[in-house]
């Protein structure tokens, strides 16, 4: 059922982003709708401020005030839940119906992370498994898995060239 679940972006009155998402999920919960209604979440981002005395001191702020989002799957039921809760002005879309977040847009937000399981390490040798030198044999020279890349030198044409490609672009080699 989570599968259907989609990422919806609702809009609060300017303040009242922390007091919707606790209504949302407090009326979730009060009227066993957990299934349905699965996650809130306000986006946060640290910054370094400097105050006027010139010190540096980091500081939590919402990355879009006004905005809270919804991972939801979108019934009569969960949308009037959402829409009703108190504080909540509607969601964002067109002509009032929700349109969700696609899977990049929530990648982008960091809302939900991607786990890769990198089964090799720096001088593993890795078989390139798309993109234009699908099928080449590497050796991992770098390896990136927060910015999901990795550096291999691959034998072209007699020569060692590097070659920068994403995480899952390549697989181990097995070795028998």
């Amino acid at each position: 059922m989570s599968e259907n679940a989609k990422w919806y972006v609702v809009h609060t009155y300017s303040g009242y982003e922390n007091t919707v998402a606790e209504s949302i999920k407090k009326a979730a919960e009060n009227r066993q709708m957990q299934d349905l209604i699965q996650d809130v979440n306000i986006p946060m981002e640290t910054v370094v401020e400097r105050t006027e005395s010139g010190e540096s001191k980091e500081v939590t702020r919402k990355v879009f005030p006004g905005y809270v989002l919804v991972k939801m799957i979108l019934t009569d039921e969960s949308w009037h839940l959402v829409r009703n809760s108190r504080g909540c002005t509607g969601f964002v879309g067109s002509d009032g119906k929700p349109v969700p977040l696609t899977e990049q847009e929530i990648l982008d937000l960091g809302v939900e992370r991607r786990e890769i399981s990198v089964g090799f390490e720096i001088g593993d040798t890795v078989k390139i498994v798309d993109g234009p030198l699908e099928g080449f044999l590497g050796t991992v020279d770098e390896l990136d898995p927060e910015g999901n890349s990795v550096r291999l030198i691959v034998s072209m044409f007699g020569r060692e060239t590097p070659i920068e490609l994403e995480l899952d672009q390549v697989e181990s080699v097995k070795e028998d």
